[in-house]
């Protein structure tokens, strides 16, 4: 597996799979090189990691998303992992992400490190779980 920065020309295979960001975004997200694609060893693109700055001075992770034929393979522990080792590269000390709590993603990011924080409660929605990390 590949981890780069994402591409404009990797544009469509995110706006089809990412309901989350803006279709007004994707552009400057990939411009800001806050998009990572994985890519499999043919250079298909398998999956995509993406962050932003929470208080605009501490990276959080946004979203992964790993194709489901390809899931389960720790393609998801290695784009975090990739992405942390960058971020204390550019000479940051803590990460953040977050997740609802009726989610398994909670224990994945538990079993990397990751504490919880914090909640927001948003009416109507579960619970999200706020959770950092020192690196």
């Amino acid at each position: 597996m590949n981890i780069e920065f994402a591409t404009e020309s990797d544009y469509q295979y995110i706006f089809d799979r990412d309901k989350h960001l803006l279709k007004s975004l994707i552009f400057s997200k990939i411009a800001g090189k806050e998009i990572y694609i994985l890519r499999n060893q043919n250079g298909e693109n398998i999956g995509w990691m993406r962050y932003g700055y929470f208080w605009d001075n501490t990276p959080f992770m946004n979203m992964i998303w790993i194709d489901k034929k390809y899931r389960n393979n720790g393609f998801g522990k290695n784009v975090v992992l990739f992405w942390e080792d960058e971020m204390r590269k550019t000479g940051h000390k803590l990460v953040m992400t977050s997740t609802l709590a009726n989610e398994e993603a909670q224990h994945f990011y538990r079993k990397l490190g990751y504490k919880d924080a914090g909640c927001l409660l948003l009416e109507n929605e579960p619970l999200e779980i706020l959770l950092t990390k020192v690196i």
